[in-house]
């Protein structure tokens, strides 16, 4: 019954929000194993995808679409367990990054679109992490915002000391999700990871994002499942340039991770977004969007002069 509720909720949540999109785009679905993912695109170009985090879908990027949109073909798309797609408690939760990576490359291969550009936020980045490593033939470039890739910090200096702190932080959070209050659940837990008053702050569609994928989020605390690691050496793994992007006022958790990738990515530069916590791509889209072109735009002039010292045969 509950996931009927939500359900409704989440219709009237894509009706309402239509009026603030970019253009009115009708999603498409892509076969992914075992489910299919909502996905909506504009623009031309090299393909570049874009990958929401937690208590988000394809909206996250709405704001942003049509910038990115002038010189690429932009997909942005709803991860497995995510609005539009089906949502369930027992469903994908949302830390199993393995299983969206698989998505990930599923819905590259079943696009047909070849090496992608992808530019994830948190558990969407942590998605494209795992994703570039698994499958480096599909990666041109990534831009990567504040993924919580922990176990980057079982080794680092104070790391252990962090994590723990900041399981304290979720603990509340975690505590309502497990008995369903996903209300109260959802300002907790955003609370925790952009400080007070952070759920207050978001605007409308953050908020509306949050309880249209509350019961995604509800799985990913009740699950058993182990979230897989993702390590230095699995880093090291990834030969594509990367862009890593984190807001000037999120916490030391968050800047910790993003040193360690700093360390580990053979090909990695960095940006600090001001006046943002966390979610940098919702609390300052346009700068977000100014540093995504930017880098992308290097990488195509890179790319156009490694071409022309191609030789013709």
């Amino acid at each position: 019954m509950l996931a009927l509720v939500f359900r409704a909720i989440a219709l009237l949540a894509l009706t309402a929000c239509s009026t603030t999109a970019i253009s009115p785009v009708v999603p498409k679905h892509v076969a992914v194993e075992g489910d299919k993912l909502a996905y909506i695109e504009v623009g031309k170009g090299a393909p570049l995808i874009l990958v929401h985090g937690g208590l988000q879908d394809y909206r996250l990027w709405e704001p942003i679409l049509g910038s990115l949109a002038e010189r690429h073909r932009v997909i942005a798309y709803s991860r497995r367990n995510h609005f539009p797609n089906a949502v369930d408690a027992e469903g994908a939760p949302d830390g199993a990054a393995d299983i969206h990576a698989k998505d990930l490359a599923d819905l590259v291969r079943g696009l047909n679109l070849g090496p992608v550009h992808v530019v994830g936020h948190s558990s969407g980045a942590v998605t494209a992490l795992h994703f570039a490593a698994a499958h480096r033939d599909l990666v041109r470039s990534m831009v990567l915002n504040e993924p919580p890739a922990t176990s980057l910090l079982a080794k680092a200096p104070g790391g252990l000391a962090m994590l723990k702190e900041q399981g304290a932080r979720l603990a509340p959070a975690r505590d309502a999700f497990i008995v369903g209050d996903l209300q109260r659940a959802i300002r907790l837990f955003v609370d925790a990871i952009g400080g007070p008053g952070a759920f207050d702050r978001r605007p409308e569609l953050g908020q509306r994002m949050a309880l249209d994928n509350a019961l995604s989020h509800r799985a990913d605390n009740t699950s058993k499942r182990p979230r897989p690691a993702f390590t230095c050496e699995d880093a090291k793994k990834i030969s594509a340039p990367v862009l890593l992007t984190r807001g000037a006022e999120s916490s030391r958790f968050f800047h910790a991770i993003v040193d360690e990738l700093e360390r580990c990515l053979p090909r990695r530069e960095s940006i600090v977004i001001p006046s943002a916590s966390h979610t940098v791509p919702e609390e300052q889209p346009l700068q977000f969007a100014d540093a995504v072109r930017a880098f992308l735009s290097n990488q195509r002039d890179r790319w156009a002069s490694r071409m022309d010292r191609v030789p013709i045969p």
